[in-house]
């Protein structure tokens, strides 16, 4: 195990990435679970809870650009946006910038139910243990975000 701070040598490297790739999936799974669950609080499917939150963070966006966003087809996310209009929790408006492509916002009631999410999981992720510090977490996100630069890499080939 190298632990002097220096870069891995490739072949280490993957193995070790094998390692988080190992982790990254049944934590995904299970944190979809624990999603669904609270779905019968907030009334939110797992997609329209992922569409809200980015709407959430970014603002504004057309459907396109929230597929490339979320790395899903954009008829998988005007179904959803389809779902969460239907629920009143976003709305079209006109785009200034591209005429046939509206921008999807947020709603009061969709401001409100993702809002009350982000709450909920915040409360939720405060238990985590294991005594994380910055630095850890720091690391953890730029593993994470490393990772998907090379599949959105892989996916453009």
């Amino acid at each position: 195990m190298n632990d002097t701070g220096k870069p891995l040598p490739p072949d280490e490297l993957g193995h070790r990435l094998t390692e988080v790739f190992d982790l990254v999936g049944p934590l995904y799974r299970l944190t979809q679970r624990k999603v669904e669950q609270g779905e019968s609080v907030e009334g939110l499917s797992v997609t329209v809870r992922a569409v809200l939150d980015l709407l959430h963070k970014r603002g504004p966006l057309t459907v396109p650009s929230m597929g490339r966003a979320l790395a899903v087809s954009r008829q998988f996310v005007q179904r959803t946006v389809n779902e969460g209009a239907a629920q009143g929790l976003v709305e079209s408006i006109p785009n200034p910038a591209h005429q046939r492509s509206s921008l999807i916002r947020l709603t009061d009631p969709g401001r409100e139910a993702i809002t009350a999410v982000l709450a909920r999981e915040h409360r939720a992720l405060r238990e985590t243990g294991g005594e994380l510090t910055d630095a850890e977490v720091t690391a953890c996100v730029r593993v994470l975000g490393e990772l998907l630069r090379l599949m959105e890499r892989a996916d453009g080939d």
